[in-house]
């Protein structure tokens, strides 16, 4: 038995063989898209079996899970860290931009079209909570006149009562619909940027998104 805190060379091992796994599937969804990904077509690389490689990840969506847990491991770790270093709204969303453009299969992983027949586990659903926890907090802060919504009181009254999304937070009407406008339009300006439809359009789009964070988070 492994003595607490120390690996043995066969968890090494085994741990080294599935961040290798995990690299190699990142190549095969830049390539094709997580639908494309091929646990056979990765064995085959590393000069594995096809049974020798489900020794590590059973399954095509246990890869897949492993994958979106990282993501979103990563994006929160990025987040809670900005708002740690005492970013606003328009800190985090900042943060939230440059994350995405590091690696924007890792964001269309977790943001794209969902993988056709697969169900994230509940961890991931509570991860992604903490993001959203993250941007709930921020967006409690006091906001200035020209704040995206601010006379929305239809829209509050509606999310006051449909909350769900929200979790335990206890954010406000207000809080909520900040938040709300904040996440759906930098994704929708994100997802845009990132599949390459303002290539061509003579713009840049960072501008585009800094604006939209001055409305959004004044």
């Amino acid at each position: 038995m492994a003595i607490a805190g120390k690996e043995t060379p066969r968890e090494r091992y085994r741990a080294q063989l599935r961040a290798e796994i995990k690299e190699r599937a990142w190549e095969q969804i830049a390539a094709a898209g997580a639908p494309g990904l091929s646990l056979n077509a990765i064995a085959k690389q590393m000069g594995m079996s096809g049974p020798a490689l489900y020794r590590y990840f059973a399954s095509r969506d246990e890869l897949i899970t492993e994958l979106i847990r990282d993501a979103y491991r990563s994006l929160a770790d990025t987040i809670r860290t900005a708002a740690a270093s005492g970013s606003d709204l328009a800190g985090l969303g900042r943060a939230l931009r440059a994350w995405a453009l590091d690696d924007p299969q890792r964001y269309f992983l977790i943001y794209g079209t969902p993988v056709p027949g697969y169900h994230a586990p509940d961890d991931i659903t509570a991860i992604a909570s903490e993001i959203m926890g993250a941007l709930l907090d921020a967006a409690q802060l006091p906001a200035g006149p020209d704040a995206a919504g601010a006379q929305d009181t239809s829209l509050e009254s509606h999310l006051a009562e449909h909350r769900q999304w929200a979790g335990d937070h206890p954010a406000p009407p207000a809080a909520l619909r900040r938040a709300l406008h904040f996440w759906t339009r930098l994704h929708g300006i994100l997802s845009l940027e990132l599949a390459g439809h303002f290539t061509g359009m003579g713009f840049d789009p960072a501008e585009l998104y800094d604006h939209e964070l001055h409305h959004l988070a004044p």
